[in-house]
């Protein structure tokens, strides 16, 4: 199938569900710099939606999943869910046939991508899409299922509660992360006492209000560096007082700091067209 770019019409595009194979493998190479939003749908395949370039969350409704540079996020068959990306991107997308293997991750989540996976997705996406089955592309492609399987899971998920009170305070807060409102106060506005915010939030989240907020941070943090926000703005942005607190949060939950994060992920692009 060739790449998919900015010049391809929408005939290139055959809907993986109606391709009587295993697994259909799409490449991405978008240069546009507006904003590509796909809403809520589903595919009966499993997709596996790996960034190379850019940024792009995915929202099911239990969640929001934040996937950058050199990570991929997991959809189950059947998932219903929204994708967002801004700016260039590129990447790979497979569907894969959930008969096909017990292995494949069962709910939605972000993965990290190994060179080997990377590489994999690459040479399937080069593969006609009614590819001729048996000898060499079974063997590429059970290896790539081997791969997807295998794929370590990244913590850049914050989980959504369902509660509608809660929900319409979550949703406040991702519109105005820079908000540093107490839990008092965001209790009162919801018309919950805070003991019940508490109970709630830790009942349909599994985080304390604090460690949700907190994974709002990180999450976004890392969907705007990626679409090319410095740390400073990124920082102003959350409502941090300085960057070197932002910087130590974001070091406390990924393991190191947003340049070096970034750095990484930035590097090794490999789409071609």
């Amino acid at each position: 199938m060739p790449i998919l770019t900015d010049a391809s019409v929408a005939s290139d595009w055959i809907e993986p569900d109606d391709v009587a194979r295993p697994v259909v493998t799409y490449g991405i190479a978008s240069k546009k710099i507006d904003k590509i939003e796909l809403d809520m749908h589903r595919h009966a395949k499993g997709q596996i939606l790996l960034v190379q370039h850019g940024a792009l969350s995915c929202q099911v409704e239990s969640g929001l999943w934040i996937v950058p540079p050199r990570s991929a996020v997991w959809i189950p068959g059947g998932a219903l869910h929204a994708i967002k990306a801004t700016g260039s991107l590129e990447g790979y997308s497979a569907f894969v046939d959930p008969d096909v293997d017990a292995r494949l991750p069962k709910d939605c989540c972000t993965v990290s991508v190994t060179p080997l996976l990377r590489e994999l997705l690459f040479r399937a996406a080069n593969l006609p899409i009614f590819y001729e089955e048996g000898a060499a592309n079974s063997r590429l492609i059970t290896v790539l299922l081997d791969e997807i399987a295998a794929a370590a899971v990244e913590d850049l998920h914050l989980p959504m509660p369902t509660d509608p009170r809660l929900r319409v305070m979550a949703d406040a807060m991702m519109a105005a992360p820079s908000d540093r409102n107490t839990l008092e106060s965001w209790a009162k506005r919801s018309g919950l006492s805070e003991r019940t915010l508490v109970r709630l939030m830790s009942r349909e989240t599994g985080m304390s209000f604090a460690r949700w907020r907190q994974q709002l941070g990180v999450v976004l943090a890392v969907q705007w560096l990626a679409g090319g926000a410095s740390i400073q703005r990124v920082a102003a942005d959350l409502g941090y007082e300085s960057v070197p607190s932002f910087v130590t949060m974001f070091r406390k939950t990924l393991g190191t700091s947003p340049g070096k994060y970034m750095a990484e992920r930035h590097s090794g692009r490999h789409v071609s067209t």
